[in-house]
Order: structure tokens, then sequence, then C-alpha cells
């Protein structure tokens, strides 16, 4: 990787000189791998019209070709997966086989946005009035743009470009200032694929550049997914500039363990689905939800299991959990192990004395940690962590069980084990929260279903990928028509509606 990133535009990196800069570390090792440039409004305004000259011809582009580099854009992923993964791995520190599975994940974006001349038909009407016909069309927006969060580097963004350029659309894309490289890479990969220039571009940055983008009169619609009160501030702004937003906010995701589940299995989500990627993830798991007397039980199990876990550098095969991204952030979750204790919480597993394998000192290491006997007025509850930290909440019954996800102000995603197939039914109905897992601890939907939360886990009507993201990357046009007979009948003027 080169040791300064640039930003993307127009099918080449930039090459003006950047007046300001920010470091990007190796979260293994603490030091300084690369330095990434940032955008100013100069830079911003650069991408926009490039993505705007490119718009016209793209738009225009029929869709059999604008498949054609989709499936290129798609085979190039595939052989370049592994090299991917690596470069996320570096600079995210998430272990190897984890950052292989978010390229998957985004690859399988790429592969329902090639079927898209398919979900880009409309519809149509003979004869809605005497030789009248009616029909709506599908059209594309114009230049649209997205903020992508650091935890996937790859995928968030693969959730919203492949459908948004599919649909004939120009990008700019504004990728996490802390692991910017897997975005240049992509772009690079476009241009392969046959993209023509200007159709994706990527800047780099801080709030300068995101706002740049929230304010372009040229841009008309702003993905985003990160945490709530940025997520709040991207959808009032771009909204109030005009703009169609899809703004992904934070989470605080429930796993309840009904007493018929089997502990073992529930064990092994809770440990998978809280300390994979170091918690790192919105659809992580951080409240564990204990009904009824089974919580000693499967705290044991959780305790070894996770006394097993290797900690480690991403780039080590051994590696089950890497470091966090950033010392600060690293902080910021270590420091709700004594709050919580503070607040009345037991630490029951203290990851800070977890042993690493391998890396610096200087990392941004902390092992897998649980607080027991957590209540719902705990900041470890009220606050999204976003770290290896699961808070057990201890409860009489499922209705109990029910009403604390469903008091809480966050709804991304959910998970319920339990052998009782009422009970599961009952708890998809009742539930509010948008992504359910029934004996699935990680519920993402598949690329031709629709991510998305409810409630202050999401801003916007239109979800992520699938065919909601068709919908949100384009805008339908109703069309009524009455072509001319030989000889007709003329009915003269007539005032009536």
């Amino acid at each position: 990787m080169d040791k300064n990133v640039t930003h993307w535009i127009s099918g080449a990196p930039f090459t003006g000189q950047a007046q300001r800069r920010g470091d990007v570390h190796d979260p293994a090792t603490g030091e300084v791998a690369r330095t990434v440039d940032f955008a100013t409004e100069s830079e911003v305004d650069a991408a926009v019209a490039a993505a705007r000259a490119a718009f016209p011809a793209w738009r225009d582009t029929p869709l059999s070709k604008r498949t054609a580099v989709l499936f290129r854009f798609r085979e190039l992923l595939h052989e370049h997966r592994e090299e991917l993964a690596r470069i996320i791995s570096a600079e995210h520190g998430k272990v190897f086989s984890d950052a292989l599975g978010e390229v998957s994940r985004g690859l399988e974006v790429v592969e329902f946005a090639c079927g898209i001349p398919h979900l880009l038909k409309g519809g149509y009407s003979e004869n809605v009035s005497t030789r009248v016909d009616a029909y709506s069309i599908l059209q594309p927006l114009g230049v649209v743009a997205a903020v992508s969060p650091f935890n996937f580097p790859a995928m968030v963004p693969m959730w919203m470009f492949p459908v948004a350029i599919a649909c004939g659309n120009t990008f700019v894309l504004k990728p996490s200032e802390k692991d910017p490289s897997t975005a240049v890479r992509l772009a690079e990969l476009w241009t392969q694929a046959g993209l023509p220039d200007g159709v994706f571009n990527v800047v780099h940055g801080d709030k300068a550049a995101v706002d740049g983008i929230l304010e372009h009169d040229d841009v008309k619609a702003v993905s985003f997914v990160g945490s709530t009160p940025i997520a709040r501030y991207i959808y009032e702004t771009a909204a109030a500039n005009g703009k169609r937003v899809q703004a992904l906010g934070g989470a605080k995701n429930h796993m309840v363990v009904l007493p018929d589940a089997d502990l073992d299995v529930a064990a092994d989500a809770a440990v998978s689905a809280g300390f994979g990627s170091a918690g790192e993830r919105c659809m992580a798991i951080s409240a564990l939800v204990a009904v009824g007397p089974i919580a000693d039980d499967l705290l044991e199990r959780i305790r070894a299991r996770v006394a097993k876990l290797r900690v480690g550098p991403g780039d080590d095969e051994r590696s089950e959990m890497g470091p966090l991204i950033s010392r600060a952030h690293r902080d910021s979750v270590a420091s709700y192990l004594e709050s919580g204790v503070r607040e009345g919480a037991t630490l029951a597993i203290d990851g800070r004395v977890h042993p690493v394998h391998g890396g610096g000192s200087d990392g941004f290491w902390l092992g897998p940690s649980l607080l027991d006997n957590v209540t719902t007025d705990m900041s470890c509850y009220t606050d999204e962590i976003f770290g290896p930290v699961l808070s057990m909440l201890r409860v009489s019954d499922y209705d109990e069980a029910l009403r604390l996800v469903n008091d809480n102000p966050y709804g991304n995603g959910t998970a319920v084990f339990t052998n009782d197939g009422g009970a599961a039914r009952r708890f998809q109905n009742e539930v509010e929260v948008g992504m359910v897992g029934i004996n699935v601890p990680i519920p993402v939907p598949m690329a031709y279903y629709s991510f998305g939360g409810w409630k202050q886990s999401m801003f916007g009507d239109s979800h992520a990928h699938g065919t909601e993201g068709v919908h949100f990357y384009t805008r339908t046009k109703a069309v009524t028509a009455r072509w001319p007979e030989p000889n007709p009948e003329r009915s003269g003027v007539n005032l009536g509606f």
C-alpha cells in the first residue's frame, strides 16, 4: 500500500497538493503506517463535478452495457478478494478471515446489482381511458454520495454503490479516514472493469469533507452508516439541503435467551456475535438477556469459551480477535468496565487482562469482557459501546424480556434463542426491531433483502440494498400517452378535468 492515500477523481489519483493530512495507524502496533489526504471544499467540488459530467453518458448507457461492467467488476472483486481482505485487516485490525467474509458479503450486493435490468422494469396499463395508455419508468437521480464507517470499509460502501451505479447514477464515496485504502483499491478495480471516468469517485477527510457533500447543490442523495448522533446530523443537514437521505444509526442489539434454549448453542452465539471483529459491528450483540434461572449456567459456558479465545494481530491466521481501531476508541470502550462496576454491575470477565499473542505493546488491545447484573439505567447499557463488552441482564420471563427490548431507543437488530416455535413466532411478530434472528445471532439479511433498523437506528424511509436500495437510487416518472389515429373523430375543446 502507498505511504500516502489520496483521492480518486475522474478515474485517476488526485494530483493536487493536500492542505491537510491525517495519520492511518496499524492497530496491532499503534504505529503510524501511512497518511491520508483530507479534502477541502475544492476537492469535494472537483469530485462532484467529475460525477456530474459523467452522469449524462452513464445514464444513457444501455442496460446491457452497464451490467457487462458490473459483471467484470464482480469477477475482479472475486479475483482480488484476498488482497482486499489483507488491506482491511492491516488498517482496521480485524482478523483476515473476518475481513474476507466482509468482502464476500459486499460481493453479494454486486451480484444482486448485476440483475438490474429486471429490477428497473416499470409498469404499463393500456386503455386507462379511450385510446390512452399509462406507464411508469424508473430513472436515476444523478450524483449520489455515501459517507461510510471504519468498521466495514468494503462491505458498507458495497451496500450502496453497486446498486446506485447499476441504476445509472454517478457516485462520490467518503470513506472513513481511519482505514481509507480499501476505497481507493475498489476505485481502481472499477476502472479496470471498464467503468467510465467520473462515475465512481473517492474523497477522503473529516467533517469538512462530509459537510461539503451534504451542502453541495449537485448531490441528490446521501447514504450513511455510523453512530446515531451523526446519523441524525446527516439526515437533518442533507434533508435541509433538499436531498434524499438514508442514514443508518447506532445500535444496542439484544440477544434474548429463553429457558428452553440449548445453552451451548446460545453461549457459542453470544461469544461469536459479541466479540467478533472486537465488537465493532453495528449488528454485534451487546446486551445479553437471560430469561429465568439460566443466567449463571449461561455465564459459566461463556466464561469457558472466552478463556480459549486467541487475541492477536489480524494477519496472524491463529488470531480469532484483533485490536480496536484506535487508541482513543480502545480507551473509551475500556472505561465502561470501570463505570459499570461503579454503577453496580459485576465485572465477570475483564478483557484488560486477557493475553495478547503478538502485535505490539502499544497496540489498541482490549480482550473480550462481560458485565453481569446490568440494569437499564447503567451507562454500559444506555450507550452504544461498540467494542468487545457484553452486558448481561437478568429478567424473570418472556414479557419482561420483550418489554426491555422494545423500550430501548435503538431498533437495529435482535435475536431470540429458543426451541419453542410458538415463542419464536410471537417474538418476531411483537419485537420492535428492524432485523430479527431466530437462533441466529447476527441477522444481517442477504443482498436481495433490505438492511436497516427501526427507531433511532434509522433516519430516512429507504433501507440499504435489496429492492429498497433500487427505490432509493431511482425516482418514478408516470407517463400518460395518447397517439392520434388516422382520421380521428375530434372531440373539440373540453374544459372538464
